[in-house]
């Protein structure tokens, strides 16, 4: 009995030992397994293989993580669908096991297999932890290709020397997902795949909905990354393209760390680790802001950019569990904190107003000619959540998904009513009644009254119109040419026809509410004139402020332009380019809605002596910067590839942050994919930013827009006009006068006064040689869109010839 006693002991102090160990080796093979709290580590030290659980967890995963980083970095899991229980890890093993390597526990259940077929003995099978951190099964006999390695699949990481790849001869792409949470590596909602098509990549919600992308490869950077670049430092990026697969990979140029990861949060993260800091730092993101992210705070919440925690539920909501949100896991979203009392044929509860909001996902149109019977409707619905009234149409929802707080500058916004039951004290007085707020009603009673008077006033335009149109005729018919002004009216009817119609994204808006925003086109609220009419600021009824460009009725210039702008722009999603909010068509009337621009145009402040000093040198390189990206997607990265024709300082208009965003697509053309020139017999736009190809032969290209960037980089640098060079002896414009100082070597000398104490020398000097490259005679000369973001956003710049 004691040597039996003792025999047992000693097995468990051996076996005890062995598991509070890492073997030292970086192989499993048929006659070498680990399990419990075994490891293997690859060659180098740099990665290693084992068992993990996280945190509080009961839950135990095979994966390989970062050996020499303090805090524990996973980059692969093995068994993220299937965990091991607390249990199962005393039997748990990974070992090789007819041809595949496998994860078993000894009632043969099996947790994780590579899942190949093969004819390859097992045993001449190995599984090597190789240090770049791929595990690679393959015939240790000989130097045959991986049968299987964990590089073709990743879980949320992507590690240097990895593919991310399409397969031709499979039809299969590689797929990043999200972790769950922090805590949890079961597959999230997020995910990232390779769009082989335009070489970039996709970031998806539930595998469904595009939310993000990084933007073209074209050689050198991603269009939307540009920090992830063919030249980097630390790394260095390459695109392959061959006949059995595309794929992108990159390779460190030095021992330094660095992963890409799609993180919980459903951003691309781009991380360094700083070894001096002994911590990951964040070098980019995409999308930048957690807001971005598609659906990022589950239903019945909403995104503030503004907030600390992004993510709050709305008003009368909590988050359905606590721990998840503490983890950063929102999917799952907020649920009522006082149930909804609906049913036997009672209309029960009221709204909350949410104002200056995203309209969330998955709306239902419903019938409603006014905002009461919007409310009315969605009140009698018992799974009807929240209603919008918005453009004179009404809208319902059954869950609120993608709901976004806008910051009280951005005026796009609208106004969003959730639905809580009566008994619930975020309830004002009136809202618990189930009536209609007295103060909408009172604002209804006011726009009915105004509505009676405008009524009253357009049948005196209709009568107007009438007798136009019988003049008109008498005087086509005695052979005398018809008004003008009447050919403009029915050039207005004809303007959007029902096929166009389809193709517009924006709301159409009735004259009598532009009327009432406007005060009637009153001259205290114009902006100032465009090159087809006055622009005014206008006020919603909500507060929104929107600038509305009205077309000149003294001009036959402008119906084909407006036309082209309403349908073209309608269509354009970018930061960096205006947005068009809705148009209106009446009569003689062909009105446009942008969102309203606090500071107007680029022009008014350089040009001007005294608020050019407020437009340091750090806030004007992110406008060139903002430009170039805007023009940039315009060019390669929009649905439609388009060609601007009229960039100018005038056309660039400052938000209230003073972010720069390209106006006035009037005169721009579509073009097809890989077309990048066309001809016109027309020559439009705004002489001293045309390119000479476009002034004097009517050629127009992408890179006639890049010319005109590369005169309104100068102008941002230097402080003047391009043609305010009248009867000067210096220079003929500022092309020229640039040119001269770039030979003499003192470019530094074009910088405008109000910059010599903040500039930047290298970016001012990269400015000046990126604005020179881009207004060369020859277009085969300029750079492209890429290259000027490739240039104003690395350490190197094509070099300029004198």
């Amino acid at each position: 009995m004691q040597l039996q006693h003792y025999s047992f002991l000693q097995l468990f102090v051996i076996r005890t030992c062995l598991s509070l160990s890492t073997l030292g080796v970086d192989m499993i093979s048929v006659n070498h397994s680990i399990s419990g709290n075994q490891s293997i580590v690859s060659s180098g030290e740099n990665f290693e293989l084992g068992f993990f659980k996280l945190g509080d967890s009961k839950k135990y995963y095979l994966g390989i993580w970062y050996k020499n980083v303090i805090t524990q970095t996973i980059v692969w899991v093995a068994n993220r669908e299937k965990p091991l229980s607390a249990n199962d890890t005393y039997s748990a093993e990974l070992r090789v096991l007819d041809g595949n390597l496998v994860l078993t526990t000894e009632s043969k259940n099996l947790f994780w297999s590579t899942n190949i077929s093969n004819t390859i003995s097992s045993n001449t099978l190995v599984a090597i932890l190789s240090d770049d951190g791929n595990l690679i099964l393959s015939d240790g006999s000989n130097s045959t290709p991986p049968l299987w390695q964990s590089f073709d699949h990743p879980t949320d990481t992507w590690l240097p020397n990895a593919k991310v790849k399409y397969d031709k001869r499979m039809n299969t792409t590689t797929i990043l997902t999200s972790w769950k949470n922090s805590q949890d590596p079961s597959p999230g909602l997020f995910s990232v795949e390779m769009d082989q098509i335009n070489r970039q990549f996709l970031v998806k919600w539930n595998r469904t909905e595009m939310y993000s992308a990084s933007g073209p490869w074209n050689g050198h950077i991603f269009s939307l990354m540009p920090e992830i670049s063919l030249n980097s430092e630390k790394y260095k990026f390459a695109y392959v393209d061959n006949e059995n697969e595309s794929y992108f990979t990159y390779s460190l140029r030095n021992s330094s760390k660095v992963r890409l990861t799609l993180d919980v949060s459903g951003q691309i993260k781009h991380l360094m680790w700083a070894e001096n800091l002994m911590e990951w730092q964040l070098f980019t993101s995409q999308p930048r802001l957690p807001c971005e992210v598609y659906a990022s705070c589950g239903a019945f919440s909403i995104c503030n950019k503004e907030s600390a925690t992004f993510c709050n539920c709305l008003t009368g909501f909590t988050p359905r569990s606590d721990t998840e949100w503490d983890l950063k896991d929102h999917s799952g979203g907020c649920a009522r904190k006082i149930s909804l009392q609906c049913g036997d044929g009672k209309m029960k509860g009221s709204f909350l107003m949410n104002p200056n909001v995203t309209l969330p996902e998955y709306s239902q149109t419903v019938p409603a000619i006014s905002a009461e019977e919007c409310h009315s409707t969605c009140l009698s619905n018992c799974s009807c959540n929240a209603y919008a009234y918005d453009n004179s149409a009404c809208s319902i929802w059954n869950e609120l998904l993608n709901l976004k707080q806008l910051s009280p500058e951005d005026v796009s916004g609208s106004v969003v009513y959730t639905r809580l039951d009566a008994s619930d004290p975020a309830l004002g007085e009136d809202a618990k009644s189930g009536k209609f707020p007295l103060k909408l009603k009172v604002i209804i009673s006011a726009v009915v009254v105004v509505a009676v008077l405008l009524l009253c006033s357009f049948s005196y335009i209709y009568y107007r119109r009438k007798m136009a149109k019988r003049i008109a005729n008498k005087q086509r018919t005695e052979g005398n040419p018809v008004p003008h002004w009447f050919n403009r009216e029915r050039e207005a009817r004809n303007l959007i026809n029902e096929n166009d119609k389809q193709d517009i994204a924006v709301p159409f808006f009735s004259l009598e509410k532009i009327l009432t925003a406007t005060d009637n086109f009153s001259d205290v609220h114009k902006l100032g004139q465009g090159g087809f009419g006055p622009v005014y600021k206008g006020i919603f009824s909500v507060g929104q402020e929107i600038a509305v460009k009205r077309l000149s009725s003294q001009s036959r210039q402008g119906i084909d332009e407006f036309r082209n702008e309403v349908i073209l722009i309608s269509k354009l999603q970018h930061r960096n380019l205006v947005r068009l909010l809705g148009y209106c068509i009446t009569g003689y009337e062909q009105i446009l809605l942008y969102e309203y621009m606090a500071n107007k145009s680029l022009d008014t402040f350089i040009f001007d002596p005294t608020r050019s000093k407020s437009l340091q040198w750090k806030k004007r390189f992110e406008i060139i910067s903002g430009i170039s990206r805007g023009l940039l997607y315009l060019h390669e990265d929009s649905r439609l590839r388009i060609i601007h024709r009229d960039l100018k300082t005038s056309n660039i208009l400052l938000d209230q942050e003073m972010n720069p965003k390209i106006s006035d697509f009037g005169l721009a053309r579509i073009v097809e994919e890989k077309t990048t020139e066309a001809n016109t017999k027309k020559v439009v736009g705004t002489y001293g930013y045309m390119s000479p190809e476009y002034a004097l032969e009517g050629v127009f290209s992408i890179k006639s827009d890049v010319f005109s960037l590369g005169v309104v980089i100068l102008e941002i640098i230097t402080g003047r006009r391009n043609t305010g060079f009248y009867q000067s002896k210096e220079a003929s414009n500022l092309l020229v006068h640039a040119w001269n100082f770039w030979e003499r070597k003192k470019s530094l000398h074009l910088l405008d006064h109000s910059l010599l104490e903040s500039c930047n020398p290298k970016e001012a000097m990269k400015c000046i040689n990126v604005g020179l490259l881009c207004v060369q005679e020859d277009p085969g000369d300029r750079p492209t869109m890429s290259d000027v973001m490739m240039m104003l956003h690395s350490e190197t710049t094509q070099p300029l010839q004198n």
